[in-house]
Formats: C-alpha cells, structure tokens, sequence
C-alpha cells in the first residue's frame, strides 16, 4: 500500500518541501487558538478574546486568494518570504500589545495584519507537488499525503498550543506556532529547484487565462459549504459533551473525526482510482451529509467517538477529489489561486456553521444542531451536481 508514497517521495526534494510543509502549516491550527487562550487570560474576557481571533481568520479569509494571484505571478519564494515576515513581525506586536497592555484596536490592527501574512503555505504544496510530478496518479497521491498532514497539523496543534499556554506560560503556545511558520516557510521557499516557476503579466502575452467559471464556482461552493459542516460540528460536538457533563472529552471526540479522515487519506493515496476527480467529489460530499446523520441518535460519549471516527473516513477523499479536481481543471498560471479560492471557502463557511450550530443548541440542544451540518453537506452535494460532466480518469 505504501508503494505509491515511496514512489512521490523519491522524487528529489519532494520529502524535504513537504516536511517544510508541514511546519509552516502549524499556524494554521495553533495561532487563533493561541490568541483566544492568550488575551482571555490577560483580560479575562473571553468575548474579547474571539473578536481579536476572528479578526486574525477573516483578513486571511479575504486576503487569501489575492496572495495566491500574487504566488502565480511574483513566485513562491518572494512573496512566501515577504509574509513569513510579515506574520512574524505582526503578531509578534500583537502579543506585545496585549501583554503590555496597549489599547485593544492596535490588538484587533496587528491581529488582521497577521492573518492577512499567513503564508498561504498549503496551496503552494500542492502546485509544487504538481509541477514536479508527471503522472496524474502521482498527483493523487501526493494530495492524499498533504490531506493527512493537513489531518496531523489539525490534531497536533490544538494540544500543544492548549497545554504550552496553560502548563507554561500563555504567550508559549502562540509564540511556538509563530516560530514554527517562520522557519517552516523560509526553509520551503529556500528550496528553489522544486519551486514551480512565476507566470508573471505583461502586455505581450495578453490578458491572464480564465479560470474555468462553472467548475471553480461549484467547487468554491462546495468548500464553503463543508466548513459550514466542520464549524457546525466542532461546536455541536463540545455542546454535545458538556451536555453529557464531559465537557473534557470533546477535544478527544473531534481527535477521532480527525483521526478517522487521516486514516481514509492514506488509504485514498494508495489506490488507484478509475472514477475521475468530478465524480469523487460528488459521492464525497452526499457520503459527508450522509455520514453526519447518525450523530443525532447518539446519546452516550464512546458510541460519539466511534460515530465520529466512522464519518470522518469521508473527509478526506472529498478533500482530496476537490483539490485533484481544482488542479486537472485550472491553467497552470493561475493554480496557486484556484487552491486558494477552495480553501477561502473552507475558512469562510466557518464561523457561519458555528454560528448557527449555537442558535440551534441553545434552543433545542446539542442532537438537533447536528442537522445543521447534515444541510450544509446536501447543500455541498447539490453544488457538487453542478460540476461539468467529465470522463477524466486518474490512471497508473
């Protein structure tokens, strides 16, 4: 089974640039955390606390896609270096002016500032993992690999920041995922014999190639419409423990989820699919609607855990299957943003899943509010409906 993997990680600098990967990705788990654990305990005010965060994810939301055009046309090691300091240096004085007990709006300046830098780290694996492969299989693979760490920065990095802030000190968590993003992505953009090269604009070579609309629009709505499912389901499942007076085990309850779509990444880089990316992507997304329904007849902590390790087995794939999708469908020039249009809209669907998860639990508990995320994955399976027709087939 393993085969396949050995086989990408062969390539020359293929192990190295995704090992540095994973590093600079940390941030993405740990940093908003790490801002909600640092000023609720400077200031006490939890309510503070998630306003400083959510200013930190919305302006990497909305800068997102504008650093991926820059990435296409400008290159990975100078813009990627240019907001690995940027974010350095942001929420650097961001921890300075919270400890120092500046006036909170320089707290919410400096934190949209840091988001705004997060080096789009993820999206620029995947198109160099593109641009060193040849094989569309080999692609696949590689995508299922980056979809596991993806997995691993997601169950990793909430514990360390957690237990660095409150065993240590409350700037330790924080101060770890910056440092990891930093190091991480200087060494990724330092490796340049892998980096896939600029397309940048000139009047010469005309007007940039279009994105292919109908299939880019379907799929950012599908991508929004899952992180309206996993931010349903991550607040769901905490109601859902607290409920059951284990409040504690929901951390090791959404560890499970992840843990049942890390193992279906690995499996889905091992095989060799016959059904083109576009059908993947829409059994994917009807099997995560499907998947969430049981959660509402569940009423006990260990029948919980292994709901969620079951329905987490359709993450991956689907993930996998959009992102192969994204990268068979965009022109070369403009991948970078095609990959970070779809995880915009990841970021972007949520806070709104969160958002409405809580309404439904305060009014009729934490079972109901899972439907919220059953509706979000119909809704990501009827925009999947919408994708073109496609007979591509990723062969060996």
């Amino acid at each position: 089974m393993l085969t396949s993997y050995r086989r990408i990680l062969a390539e020359p600098g293929a192990l190295r640039f995704s090992m540095a990967g994973l590093f600079a990705r940390l941030p993405i788990s740990m940093v908003g955390l790490g801002i909600v654990l640092l000023v609720s305990a400077v200031t006490g005010s939890y309510g503070v606390a998630g306003a400083v965060s959510a200013a930190y994810m919305l302006a990497n939301a909305s800068f997102a896609i504008l650093q991926g055009r820059l990435l296409d046309a400008l290159g990975q090691g100078r813009v990627l270096s240019i907001a690995a300091a940027g974010f350095g240096v942001s929420i650097s004085l961001l921890v300075w002016s919270v400890q120092a007990g500046w006036p909170i709006a320089t707290s919410y300046v400096f934190a949209a500032i840091g988001g705004a830098c997060l080096p789009q780290v993820g999206s620029c694996v995947r198109a160099r993992w593109s641009h060193v492969l040849e094989r569309p299989a080999d692609v696949q693979t590689a995508f299922a690999l980056e979809a596991v760490l993806d997995e691993a920065v997601f169950i990793l990095g909430p514990i360390v920041v957690t237990v660095l802030a409150t065993a240590w000190h409350p700037v330790a968590g924080i101060a770890v995922g910056v440092v990891a993003c930093v190091v991480g992505t200087l060494a990724f953009t330092a490796q340049r014999a892998t980096e896939p090269p600029a397309h940048p604009r000139s009047e010469t070579a005309g007007p940039r190639p279009a994105l292919p609309r109908r299939t880019v629009v379907a799929l950012a709505v599908v991508c929004a419409a899952l992180g309206v499912l996993f931010g349903a389901a991550e607040v769901t499942t905490v109601a859902f423990a607290e409920e059951l007076g284990h409040k504690p085990w929901s951390g090791a309850l959404l560890a499970l989820w992840a843990l049942g779509s890390l193992t279906s990444g690995v499996l889905t880089g091992a095989i060799n699919w016959r059904r083109g990316p576009t059908v993947r992507v829409r059994w994917g997304a009807f099997a995560m609607a499907c998947a969430m329904v049981p959660l509402t007849f569940v009423g006990s902590i260990p029948l919980m855990g292994l709901a969620l390790f079951v329905a987490g087995f359709a993450i991956a794939p689907t993930m996998i299957a959009t992102m192969s999708l994204t990268e068979a469908s965009v022109p070369a020039g403009r991948l970078t943003e095609g990959m970070a249009i779809m995880q915009t809209g990841l970021v972007a669907g949520v806070a709104p899943g969160a958002t409405l998860s809580g309404l439904v639990v305060d009014h009729q508990g934490a079972s109901a509010a899972y439907l919220v995320s059953v509706a979000a994955g119909l809704i990501a399976a009827a925009a999947a409906q919408a994708l073109p027709r496609q007979r591509t087939t990723i062969t060996s």
